[in-house]
């Protein structure tokens, strides 16, 4: 009996998996739809579809795989497609971020190298500072202000409960330097409370996206909520034993502010983020040469310096120094004095001074 030959059709290959050449195309998403991403809640995102426009609705999106790693957060403007109607039940996929004109970081200290990405897209950081209950941390605010520099964003200090303290001395510390200000009080009853200097406060914001940062305790959401009534930020006490708040607001939300734009409809729209209390803002993220523009005082001062100047305590014929010692008063040479060791304290710490920061 001959030998049975064998060719190809006596042998069944079947297919691994991934066997399928990867493509590096992506789909085109040609009738993805525009939308501002307002909320984030657990790998869900509420967005606002075609916002300003004659069809505006919200609706909820996750993101698509496609997207890997990037982080969508408030602000962002983004591409959706699938079910974006709004309707309950409904889910759109987030397949597009937009191109960011400003990016808000802060990182968990000075030496982590993980930032985070607090908002994009935003104007304006609004620093809630409370004069008093809690007391006011001005190395905090100058961070915020590195910060708000480092993202090409512009700065506002909102001062409140000045019915308990004089701002006088922070207006005095911030104002001369560019950073606008305004102060708010409260006063009447805990179910008839009234926030004086909130018009100001709303020129202030008006047509712009601003995002508030502020630690827990020093009214920022309480803020939120007279500018938003519809909000219901949830607002807390400060404790008596440590002088700090207790979170409250547990995500950044983005809101948009009711009769901003009463003047005709033309204007652009206001909005305001509301974030979680913060209790430190790291600035690894920040090149420690930036740092000094958070200062414009200091910066024109330092201008004059000897090249290679670190503007250190141990740095030799150092004109900040100099520009201290020559205030004309007292009052004045107090002053300097803090912004010169407040620029420092945020410069050691940045390049890994511990002992200094």
């Amino acid at each position: 009996m001959a030998q049975r030959r064998y060719d190809e059709r006596d042998v069944r290959l079947r297919p691994g998996r991934g066997s399928r050449p990867r493509t590096k195309q992506r789909p085109e998403h040609a009738d993805a739809v525009p939308a501002l991403v307002t909320g984030v809640d657990r790998g869900r995102y509420t967005v606002l579809v075609d916002p300003g426009g004659p069809d505006e609705h919200r609706t909820v999106a996750m993101k698509a795989r496609e997207l890997g790693r990037d982080r969508v957060v408030p602000g962002d403007r983004v591409d959706l497609v699938g079910d974006s109607s709004g309707d309950e039940g409904s889910l759109a996929r987030i397949v597009r971020i937009g191109e960011r004109r400003t990016v808000l970081r802060r990182t968990a200290d000075d030496t982590d190298p993980v930032e985070r990405i607090i908002v994009a897209n935003a104007d304006q950081l609004v620093i809630v500072t409370a004069l008093a209950d809690p007391e006011p941390r001005t190395r905090m605010i100058d961070r915020c202000v590195a910060a708000a520099y480092d993202a090409r964003m512009d700065v506002l200090l909102a001062l409140t409960k000045s019915d308990l303290a004089d701002p006088a001395e922070l207006v005095a510390m911030y104002a001369p330097i560019g950073v606008k200000v305004v102060v708010t009080r409260t006063s009447g009853a805990a179910d008839e409370r009234v926030i004086h200097g909130l018009d100001d406060l709303r020129a202030a914001l008006a047509g712009r996206m601003s995002v508030l940062v502020g630690h827990s305790g020093v009214g920022k959401s309480t803020l939120v909520n007279a500018l938003v009534p519809t909000a219901l930020r949830a607002t807390g006490i400060v404790n008596d034993v440590t002088g700090r708040g207790r979170h409250t607001s547990t995500s950044a939300v983005a809101l948009r502010v009711p009769d901003a734009d009463a003047g005709g409809g033309s204007a652009p729209p206001t909005w305001v983020i509301d974030t979680p209390g913060v209790r430190s803002f790291g600035l690894a993220h920040v090149d420690p040469q930036h740092l000094l523009g958070a200062f414009p005082d200091l910066a024109d001062v330092a201008d004059e310096c000897p090249r290679g100047c670190t503007h250190a305590d141990d740095a030799p014929d150092c004109l900040l120094d100099e520009w201290v010692a020559d205030a004309p008063d007292d009052e004045t040479r107090a002053a300097r004095g803090a912004r010169l060791e407040s620029f420092r304290r945020l410069l050691a710490s940045r390049l890994g001074d511990t002992d200094r920061s």
